[in-house]
């Protein structure tokens, strides 16, 4: 795979889940899972843009930066953590919670096949510097899968939207 293909393809995979939760965003009606919802498809935007940027870069001089890739997902460590805390129960008719459900299945699915393609990439570019820059878009895939799995288990279980402060986590 070459990096031309592979920022291509990550472009492509990246609009397709920010798409997902855009859609999601206009049919949600709990206040929280706007915001989730949001948040997330915020986050495939930057992602997209970011690599626009690294296609113009590669386009131009057939080289590539590693620019810092932030995100506003906590990891899955502090997600975790969050959800022990959860005790009350939220009321939900079994249409919300399968309206839910089908949400996030549809999330998970998205945010699932993107990790796995990056992981895919990661192992097949040759180079030091372009296996690091999808190294830290699989990073981040991943932690999206973990939120939106923490999602459904507190649907599933508790009946909550886990609300996810937007803050910035550092780049390691």
């Amino acid at each position: 795979m070459t990096v031309e293909v592979a920022i291509r393809t990550a472009m492509e995979y990246e609009a397709k889940v920010r798409d997902t939760y855009a859609a999601e965003v206009v049919l949600a009606t709990d206040p929280v899972a706007v915001r989730v919802l949001t948040l997330l498809a915020r986050e495939e935007q930057g992602h997209l843009d970011y690599l626009v940027d690294r296609m113009r870069e590669w386009t131009e001089s057939g080289t590539v930066k590693l620019e810092k890739l932030g995100t506003q997902v906590p990891s899955a460590q502090l997600l975790a953590k969050g959800i022990k805390g959860l005790e009350r129960r939220m009321a939900m008719t079994d249409e919300q919670r399968a309206s839910a459900l089908a949400t996030l299945r549809k999330a998970e699915a998205a945010e699932r096949a993107t990790a796995q393609w990056y992981h895919k990439v990661v192992d097949e570019l040759p180079g030091a510097t372009e296996k690091a820059l999808f190294s830290r878009f699989l990073e981040i895939e991943e932690g999206h899968a973990a939120i939106v799995q923490a999602e459904i288990d507190s649907v599933t279980g508790l009946g909550f939207w886990f609300d996810v402060p937007e803050f910035r986590l550092e780049s390691e």
